[in-house]
């Protein structure tokens, strides 16, 4: 298998490549990662120009001879390409592997919605720290060269049911666009990182009242991490309702069950949740 990287949002190091290149050659040396130079470029928060991201997803989709994208990172900027990209996805864009989370949200969600390859919420090939071992991106390269099910988030093996796996944030700003694919019968997951509660609040609320998402067959909620404080001067994190309570409480108002937790997220092991597959 080869394994194309390219990053539609924000830039990574080039010691970030060479930690997963390294990594990838140790445990499935018969395979091959290539980092897009794109991937190191800086261009203010953005790696690179919005023409020259879209452009290098294009390059490596197009090209029959990369069998899966592995987005590089996540951070803030794929969406800004989505209107660029999508009309020119060509034939060998279509029989791939996509996979990534948090911003790349944007990237999976418009491809499912197309039905263009497949896709799968997963840790990203620049998320190997300096004493990491690699345990996540080893789930992601053992269900994507292997078939593997040891890193599959464990209620896919429950519920019996097609799943998608989104960051809250970006679940909220696919709502009401084309971008959002037809979730209805599947598990909805979601996870966060870096808001307050009372944000996280409103966001539930959105998704519970949208109407393209009428139809799910229930939500899993991930990990929520980094929580900020909800504003006060005194750092007041007292939101008054627990997260469990906050998401029972929007499930019910979206007239679905909340199924319980699920193992992903913004955290070093962060399950793989394949789109569509019951």
């Amino acid at each position: 298998m080869r394994i194309g990287v390219v990053a539609p949002a924000r830039t990574v190091t080039r010691e970030a490549a060479a930690r997963m290149s390294a990594f990838m050659a140790l445990t499935y040396p018969g395979h091959e990662i290539v980092f897009h130079p794109q991937c190191f470029l800086e261009e203010g928060h953005f790696a690179g120009p919005d023409n020259v991201r879209a452009a290098a997803f294009l390059e490596f989709a197009n090209d029959p001879a990369f069998d899966a994208i592995w987005f590089a990172r996540g951070g803030y900027g794929s969406n800004r390409i989505l209107h660029t990209i999508m009309p020119q996805i060509g034939l060998a864009a279509r029989n791939k592997t996509y996979i990534g989370y948090s911003d790349m949200g944007f990237m999976l969600g418009a491809l499912y919605a197309r039905r263009i390859g497949r896709q799968a919420h997963g840790s990203m090939s620049s998320s190997m720290g300096r004493n990491d071992t690699g345990e996540d991106a080893g789930w992601v390269l053992d269900w994507l060269i292997d078939g593997g099910r040891k890193g599959l988030e464990p209620s896919l093996l429950t519920d019996r049911r097609p799943a998608a796996a989104f960051n809250l944030s970006i679940l909220a700003a696919l709502i009401g666009t084309p971008w959002l694919p037809d979730l209805t019968d599947h598990v909805l997951m979601i996870e966060e990182v870096d808001e307050p509660l009372y944000r996280i609040d409103r966001m539930l609320f959105q998704m519970a009242h949208a109407t393209q998402l009428k139809g799910v067959a229930g939500i899993r909620l991930g990990q929520v991490t980094a929580i900020k404080d909800n504003g006060e001067a005194e750092g007041n994190y007292n939101f008054g309702e627990t997260l469990e309570q906050m998401i029972t409480r929007w499930c019910g108002e979206m007239g679905v069950p909340y199924l319980g937790r699920a193992e992903i997220g913004h955290v070093r092991l962060n399950r793989v949740v394949p789109f569509g597959v019951a």
